[in-house]
């Protein structure tokens, strides 16, 4: 995939209670692509709780690691790097020290985010990456953690409590039962958790992504992408409560979990349940996007900000690895008129997926016929999206695979069908369908598309090739169009200039 040249990177570091992190973003956009993503966990606010400091020892990796992200950002010629530091540094009694040690090393002023401020940027980045977001949200970090009341992409009410994983396990002794007191303890202060009652819950941070990993691998869940894997509440709790019983000895064999992560993760989920119980949402939903994109976002304009991300991030795609973006846009009108009229109805969503679908009909051209199928649905079913939930990525995925494949099945497309319903599939066979036609007669050029519209007139669903764009009908042309008329319950006609003529199998 080759990268764009009208973008100049831009890179945020995070300093964090347990992890530092260098992200390398190819821009500023409303669908950011990661050019280069490090972290190391250096474990700074291991010790915060009892001694009040930062670790001696997180600190030297801390800014060994600190020098490295800011050769790296120069090699890459980054045009703007944002520097945040969060819990460990703003409360402990060497931070100030830390940081001005670390702004040495980079060169450059680090923010040091209050309570608030984190609370904020973590909402914006569930706001960005979740389309139309709506529910309560936690940011689980080393040190703190951060809640939030998002309602209508807007932040309505935020908090920050000292609940993170290292710090829970500091204050603790590495006690469970004493952990549970504190967080119980902490949770009492918040009087809003009930109006998240209801709706979803977005969890945010490495250790909860960790939980929802191995959550994953025990169902045989059939993708592997982890942003907007939803898991129902009640399987959440259940979940939630088995691991926050859990020994490190009990967890060392679980490969799921990495070894740094293995520690934290008991009190992870002991946030997790218990925040579950007091919530009461009517789903777990991960969000792979926190303060880091949170930031990103508050960087764009308000132009930036209101486009879709799904859309916007499948234009890039397009524009990047198919043989011609407008071709792809075309194709979403094209497609408009297969659900006008007497055709099948679709809602808001089911449009902006289908869309969503034409814009990345053509990734895959230069692959051998053999196995454009099976790459497209890799591709898209796995790809670097956000603004999407699972059931719409496994119908973009298949779409694209039918559009390649036909009405091949392989087990991967199999799979998929398990996160959709027999509706859905019905519908990615009738967009496939008709992207095989339609690229049959436009050959992925601009310019075609709009002169030769489909229509619906009574039982009947007709293509019209006027002049000059007569000479392009044959028999796969007609074939494939009869196949997608086939699908929607119609007689297909191709009509060549002022004639009519039944497309023939």
């Amino acid at each position: 995939m080759t990268r764009r040249t009208d973008l100049k990177p831009v890179a945020v570091i995070d300093i964090g209670s347990n992890s530092v992190r260098l992200v390398v973003y190819e821009g500023a956009t409303r669908a950011p692509t990661p050019l280069f993503n490090e972290k190391v966990l250096c474990g700074l606010g291991r010790t915060i709780a009892t001694t009040g400091r930062l670790s001696a020892d997180g600190m030297r990796r801390a800014l060994r690691e600190l020098r490295r992200f800011r050769a790296l950002a120069e090699q890459m010629e980054v045009l703007r790097i944002e520097v945040i530091a969060t819990a460990a540094a703003r409360e402990a009694e060497n931070g100030a020290e830390f940081i001005e040690q670390a702004e040495r090393v980079l060169q450059q002023p680090i923010r040091v985010l209050t309570g608030t401020e984190e609370a904020e940027l973590a909402a914006l980045g569930v706001v960005s990456g979740i389309y139309r977001a709506d529910g309560l949200g936690g940011d689980l970090g080393g040190g703190s953690l951060e809640l939030i009341d998002v309602r209508d992409g807007a932040i309505a009410q935020a908090a920050t409590l000292p609940l993170g994983g290292l710090r829970l396990m500091d204050a603790s002794g590495g006690n469970l039962k004493k952990a549970r007191e504190i967080v119980e303890a902490e949770l009492a202060k918040i009087d809003w958790l009930s109006k998240g009652e209801g709706r979803d819950f977005y969890t945010i941070g490495g250790t909860w992504r960790a939980l929802a990993r191995l959550h994953m691998t025990q169902t045989n869940y059939p993708l592997s992408v982890m942003h907007n894997y939803r898991i129902e509440a009640a399987e959440a709790l259940k979940f939630a409560a088995l691991l926050d019983q859990q020994s490190q000895s009990s967890l060392a064999g679980i490969r799921d979990i990495s070894s740094a992560r293995r520690e934290t993760v008991p009190y992870g989920a002991l946030v997790l349940e218990r925040l579950l119980r007091l919530v009461k949402p009517r789903a777990v939903v991960v969000s792979v996007l926190g303060i880091r994109e949170g930031l990103l976002y508050s960087m764009l304009g308000e132009e930036e900000r209101s486009k879709d991300p799904l859309i916007a991030a499948c234009s890039d795609l397009a524009r990047r690895r198919s043989r011609s973006l407008d071709n792809a846009f075309e194709l979403c009108f094209w497609t408009d008129a297969l659900f006008r009229g007497s055709g099948p109805k679709e809602t808001p969503e089911q449009k902006r997926l289908r869309h969503a679908a034409c814009l990345v009909s053509d990734i895959s051209w230069a692959a051998h016929p053999d196995y454009r199928g099976a790459q497209s649905l890799n591709l898209v079913a796995h790809g670097n999206f956000v603004g999407v939930d699972h059931p719409g990525r496994a119908f973009l995925a298949l779409t694209v695979y039918y559009r390649n494949a036909g009405v091949i099945k392989d087990e991967f497309s199999q799979k998929l069908m398990e996160l959709v319903d027999k509706e859905t599939v019905k519908r990615a066979r009738i967009v496939g369908a008709a992207l095989r036609a339609a690229y049959m007669v436009s050959g992925a050029l601009p310019g075609v598309l709009p002169n030769t519209p489909v229509t619906h007139e009574g039982n009947r669903l007709i293509w019209t090739l006027p002049e000059p764009y007569a000479k392009l009908e044959g028999e796969r042309v007609e074939r494939r169009f009869k196949e997608l008329a086939g699908l929607l319950d119609r007689e297909g006609v191709v009509q060549v200039g002022s004639a009519y003529q039944l497309a023939a199998g």
